[in-house]
């Protein structure tokens, strides 16, 4: 009996499709594996700030010039207050919604076949870029989730006309406004596309370019309408607490093209994302660009709808002069299908040679993941690593947090950041209430405290005011960001930092 049941087990197990669990797999494993390997960037510290103005205020106000949807600081509300005020709470979801997308590639099967949409998300899933910002707590692969729901639902509609799909491409619109203004490209682009694509059939027609019968009807359009714009409203407004936020659904867009125009210190060439990242990093993506040149020889509407899209993306992205290398993963995707695709374009006799580049290209992709991810995810000559906090940042938190550990009651410590643009330290250090933030010219009445981090050009203005003896490190933030030195009250302290002698001594230390 026993063996019977262990042999019926091993024939369902023979009978499990395992290609779409092991690419899922190797995705989580690239997004969790040493999570918490980098301090919090720049961008994160930002945001997780916002969450605690969320948990402050009790909902969360819309600034139309901040150029970001309140989606996420939801959803990073949710898994603090799950997981604890941590980085991996504050990384988890964004991780969660990364590896979702490689999930949703494989959705596209019905579309551009088993075979094209498994090797685009193989190519997602080891992306050095995708993995790179799939684990950091930023809104742009929120907006790859969306915009990938968003092509399903319009391809699904298109060759099925299913009411399912209609959900999926108005949710899919909706979670993009809720993410990032620049939703207006994808939705712009995406219907741009319509008009290339029948002129396209018309020059070479397609085989499958025939529209599905609608089964859905008005009420389901409707429904649809009607939850979309619900939650939208619900969100934007402080979930009814702050509904001046609703407009700044077209309010934002006045900063926003002024931003997108003029750069605002993140300006760069119009040939950035190709010359830059996508040649040195996505060579996957670079395949399908190029093979985009010949996407007429595509016999599927699929395909050739993707290619143009993508290109349509690419080309808006480069025209705006704000760049910043995380907004890559929000327009490279469809590049991944085209790649997936090469199989259908080039000639038979040239199969072997494409599996072998195709494997090779892969595996370089995967190489570059583990070496930016895991060895060189700080340090600045990588050109994804972009205003990345340094791990000197430590240098003031450890031993705070050793503190801590220690007695809960040092949390009470008084502490003086006296810089400019001192992010991600007011989310890292926001579980301590008696910290002080003081730019410009603005010093606390007292200077003297538990510890104090200043900036360069302030320390001898500091200095010749402290009475006390302190423990001193030089540590910058950041790069682009000059010197700042951290102080450690030696009376405090001197546990942490056995038999060292203080390296500064105030007016009144003796």
């Amino acid at each position: 009996m026993l063996r019977d049941q262990l042999e019926a087990w091993k024939a369902r197990l023979a009978e499990v499709d395992w290609i779409p669990w092991v690419i899922i797999g190797l995705a989580a494993f690239l997004r969790f594996f040493l999570l918490g390997i980098k301090p919090p960037h720049f961008d994160e510290g930002i945001n997780g700030w916002f969450v605690d103005q969320v948990i402050k205020n009790g909902f969360y106000r819309y600034d139309p010039t901040n150029y970001h949807g309140p989606l996420h600081f939801y959803v990073l509300l949710l898994s603090q207050t799950l997981f604890g005020r941590n980085l991996w709470a504050l990384r988890l979801p964004v991780v969660l919604v990364s590896i979702a997308c490689v999930w949703l590639m494989m959705k596209f099967e019905p579309f551009v076949g088993r075979t094209v949409s498994r090797m685009a998300a193989l190519a997602m899933a080891v992306s050095p870029g995708f993995v790179f910002y799939g684990r950091y707590s930023i809104h742009e692969v929120w907006l790859v989730l969306f915009s990938l729901l968003f092509i399903l639902g319009l391809l699904g509609l298109w060759k099925f006309g299913t009411p399912n799909y209609l959900w999926c491409t108005g949710m899919g619109l909706a979670g993009m406004i809720l993410t990032k203004e620049t939703y207006v490209i994808h939705l712009g682009c995406a219907l741009i596309a319509v008009p290339v694509l029948v002129v396209s059939n018309a020059l070479d027609p397609l085989p499958d370019a025939r529209r599905a019968k609608q089964t859905w009807d008005y009420f389901d359009l409707a429904v649809v309408l009607a939850t979309g714009i619900a939650v939208v409203v619900f969100f934007y407004s402080g979930t009814f607490f702050h509904w001046s936020g609703v407009k700044g659904l077209y309010q934002a867009y006045t900063a926003w093209f002024a931003t997108g125009h003029e750069g605002h210190g993140h300006e760069k060439p119009w040939h950035y994302w190709v010359s830059k990242l996508i040649v040195r990093y996505e060579w996957p993506v670079l395949a399908g660009l190029i093979l985009c040149l010949s996407y007429q020889r595509f016999k599927n509407v699929s395909l050739r709808y993707l290619a143009i899209y993508g290109v349509g993306t690419l080309i808006a992205y480069s025209i705006v002069q704000y760049k910043t290398p995380w907004c890559i993963v929000s327009f490279i995707w469809p590049f991944l299908f085209i790649f997936g695709a090469a199989l259908l374009v080039i000639p038979l006799r040239y199969r072997l040679t494409t599996y072998v580049i195709s494997a090779t290209v892969l595996c370089a992709s995967l190489g570059s993941t583990i070496w930016l991810n895991y060895f060189h995810c700080t340090t600045d000559s990588e050109p994804y690593v972009y205003v990345q906090t340094y791990n000197d940042i430590y240098k003031l938190t450890d031993p705070l947090f050793t503190l801590v550990r220690r007695n809960p009651v040092y949390y009470q410590l008084t502490g003086h950041i006296i810089r400019t643009s001192a992010y991600p330290l007011p989310w890292m250090l926001g579980d301590f209430p008696h910290i002080g933030y003081y730019e410009q010219e603005n010093l606390p009445a007292k200077l003297d405290a538990a510890f104090l981090l200043v900036q360069e050009d302030r320390i001898a203005e500091v200095e010749s005011k402290l009475h006390e003896a302190y423990y001193t490190e030089p540590l910058r933030i950041r790069a682009y960001q000059d010197l700042s030195k951290v102080y450690f009250n030696a009376k405090i302290f001197k546990d942490i930092f056995p038999g060292r002698r203080p390296e500064f001594k105030g007016k009144g230390s003796g």
